[in-house]
């Protein structure tokens, strides 16, 4: 029971932090697009409430923050668990390459069907080549690096 709470609490600390970090980053890349945070969450928050998500105001900006870290929980939980159950030692020992090619798998899934399920609403004049080349890189070194590098700290400490 110490284990698992101990796990637990390092997989939200290592998600707080990446989360932050891929939020800091859209919201960064975006104002320089001209988009206001305000309007990132709303469009995010659509994919759970679609359209609504623009009248709602407080409330999809509040719903956007919970499933932004959410979603941060579950990429750093399935990594951990991954590194330490199934004992791929390549996750944890090689941080670096493992991190790199995890937020591309990232990038793959949430684009190619976590995102076509939602109902976000379809922005072809989003998908640019830039923004798609910003969204891989940030859950390269936003999402998966800071999480192989967090879990490889964490796994050594427990030694």
């Amino acid at each position: 029971m110490i284990r698992l709470a101990k796990s637990l609490k390092t997989i939200l600390w290592i998600g707080l932090i990446a989360g932050t970090l891929d939020i800091t980053e859209n919201i960064i890349f975006n104002a320089f697009r001209g988009i206001s945070p305000w309007r990132i969450f709303q469009f995010i928050a659509s994919g759970l409430i679609d359209g609504r998500s623009f009248q709602l105001e407080w409330t999809s900006v509040g719903l956007r923050v919970v499933i932004h870290y959410a979603i941060a929980l579950t990429w750093t939980a399935i990594f951990y668990i991954a590194s330490t159950r199934f004992n791929f030692v390549l996750l944890w020992r090689r941080p670096v390459p493992s991190g790199l090619l995890y937020g591309v798998l990232v990038y793959a899934i949430m684009n190619f069907v976590v995102l076509p399920l939602s109902a976000v609403p379809s922005r072809p004049s989003a998908a640019t080549i830039a923004a798609r080349v910003n969204a891989m890189l940030a859950l390269m070194f936003c999402i998966g690096l800071p999480v192989a590098l967090l879990v490889k700290r964490a796994r050594e400490a427990e030694r």
